[in-house]
């Protein structure tokens, strides 16, 4: 289960009994720990030697803006016409959807272009961003180091 930042204080202490290169390994060693019946809720894993990362996905235009404006004006036009669609019968209810997909990609593609322009060429550019650590250490109290060490032992 996920917690907040909020609820998450320092690390409890204890001694790192294992290293990984990536979070996905750590994931995986506090996962067979707990398969094989070890007291996990006391373990932490702590990434050191953060960095953010960010991957740049592809050129954004004017034109690549305002197309992805009208894909989402169009899915907004559609929601209001279906919306609007459930307090009317007959050939009207077909009529909203499809004026309500066309009015949205419209708008949408008119708000998106603009939005673009008005950035005068900064950012032109799409991208991921996430903050990675180079090492992810597993850590549990010193009462429970040795068998920890026993059972990550025979692991991958």
């Amino acid at each position: 289960m996920a917690t907040t930042f909020d609820s998450i204080s320092a690390p409890r202490g204890g001694r790192s009994v294992a290293g990984y290169g990536t979070y996905d390994q750590a994931q995986h060693a506090v996962d067979h720990l707990s398969d094989n019946g070890f007291p996990v809720e006391n373990a932490d894993i702590i990434g050191s030697d953060l960095r953010l990362v960010e991957h740049v996905t592809g050129r954004i235009t004017t034109g690549r803006a305002a197309l992805a404006g009208a894909g989402t004006g169009a899915w907004l036009g559609l929601f209001f016409g279906l919306l609007v669609g459930l307090f009317t019968t007959g050939p009207t209810w077909v009529g909203l959807l499809l004026g309500g997909l066309v009015i949205g990609a419209v708008w949408g593609a008119i708000f998106g272009f603009f939005a673009q322009w008005a950035t005068g060429g900064r950012r032109d550019f799409s991208s991921e961003r996430g903050i990675v650590a180079g090492r992810y250490d597993v850590v549990v109290p010193e009462a429970h180091g040795e068998r920890a060490r026993a059972l990550l032992a025979g692991l991958d």
